[in-house]
């Protein structure tokens, strides 16, 4: 007979021998300080930190745009939306956001979810239902929700290898012409701070007939002349079909969409189950939501002081000889290659110094590639950084690891 309890403590145990086994920490945040924050520890002692894994880009989260409009909501319309979409859970508020992210997007429409994760599941893995003998080509690196998407479709996939295009094209070359074709892939990839080859992907697409999936979620909000992500930056937008996106980095609240032809997204809507059965955001969310992304249509200022923050960052630590990962977005991850040390650089940056960023190790990234993770944004004040980069350096030593570069 098995021994249930047995068999959860050996997974548990594997996942401390390797180094990777994951902790949480309860942060309690305060409106107005943010990245200043609170570590409430388990022995029920506080101490004072600075959040350096935020995925909160721009601070969005604490702007009183937002916080009003969550308060107006509320006050107005109560706590929960009482139903999924279809069963009374569509208010003015979600037509209301949806309308900003169409016009973010310039497309058509546009189709909110509770989270971006399952914007993608529910989509890519709706897709083959809309077009029979769908063939999906995606990206090596792409994001656990968007290969859970393609794996529970049913239909054919093939994975070409992270941002080669040339394998795309024998891939594509070697399928049926007249399959219906769909291409899904990142603009910006969060562990290494890539970005996708948007244009050529593009071009790949309209010569094979094929359809264009994009995931902005680590964009939106950061590039572009009004935060609609890189294909925005590069003019590429309109010729993607399918842009996911999130609103609960950058924009700071919660949820994720799609934004397409007004024929995709009432296709998706009507045969997405993870769509249909999920209880749509409550009103305050969405009303969040909205204020934010109508508020960074405006705000390039923001935008512009957040790249500054991130490129002060890298080049500091470049200075010390630290093994930056840099590709030029906002995303400065630090090669470690040892998921031990990786842990305990982290453990001593919260202990020692304050500064809170979590180890990111396998699965998330590949065995011998584990790294720390740090997302400058505009709220980051010059002093923060000054600390982080003389804890960064005390600790490298201490740890007696190389200061080479890491390809960039």
């Amino acid at each position: 007979m098995t021994n249930y309890a047995q068999a959860l403590d050996d997974a548990i145990e594997a996942l401390h021998k390797e180094g990777r086994y994951r902790t949480f920490i309860d942060i309690e945040r305060h409106r107005g300080h943010f990245p200043h924050a609170t570590w409430n520890k388990p022995d029920g002692s506080t101490q004072d930190i600075t959040v350096w894994c935020g995925n909160d880009y721009l601070g969005m989260g604490q702007h009183p745009v937002v916080l009003a409009a969550m308060h107006d909501a509320l006050d107005g319309a109560g706590a929960g939306s009482g139903g999924t979409r279809n069963i009374s859970g569509t208010t003015v508020y979600h037509k209301a956001l949806e309308a900003e992210l169409a016009d973010l997007h310039r497309k058509e429409a546009a189709l909110v979810f509770t989270s971006a994760y399952i914007a993608n599941d529910a989509t890519l893995s709706t897709l083959p239902k809309l077009f029979p003998g769908l063939i999906i080509y995606s990206d090596a690196l792409n994001h656990a929700s968007m290969i859970e998407g393609v794996r529970r479709n049913g239909g054919a996939k093939r994975i070409f290898r992270h941002n080669d295009t040339a394998h795309l094209r024998e891939l594509l070359e070697a399928d049926d012409p007249a399959a219906p074709k769909l291409i899904a892939f990142e603009s910006v990839y969060s562990m290494d701070g890539d970005f996708g080859p948007i244009e050529a992907i593009c071009d790949l697409a309209q010569e094979f007939g094929a359809l264009t999936y994009i995931d902005e979620v680590h964009a939106v909000g950061m590039y572009g002349p009004r935060g609609a992500g890189v294909a925005e930056r590069d003019g590429l937008m309109g010729r993607i079909d399918i842009i996911n996106g999130t609103l609960a980095k950058a924009y700071g609240v919660m949820g994720g969409y799609v934004a397409a032809s007004a024929r995709m997204c009432d296709a998706i809507r009507s045969y997405a189950p993870g769509f249909i059965f999920t209880t749509s955001l409550p009103p305050a969310v969405a009303a969040g939501a909205a204020a934010s992304v109508r508020h960074l249509k405006g705000d390039r200022a923001l935008r512009e002081l957040h790249q500054e923050r991130a490129a002060v960052l890298k080049l500091r630590l470049r200075g010390l000889g630290l093994p930056i990962i840099d590709h030029g977005s906002h995303i400065v991850p630090v090669h470690v290659g040892n998921p031990v040390k990786c842990k305990m650089l982290s453990d001593r940056l919260l202990a020692d110094h304050g500064v809170y960023v979590q180890p990111i190790n396998f699965p998330t990234v590949p065995r011998g590639t584990e790294r720390l993770r740090f997302t400058p944004s505009p709220v980051h004040t010059p002093p923060m950084i000054d600390a982080l980069v003389r804890a960064m350096d005390d600790l490298w030593s201490h740890c007696a690891l190389n200061r080479a570069h890491a390809a960039g």
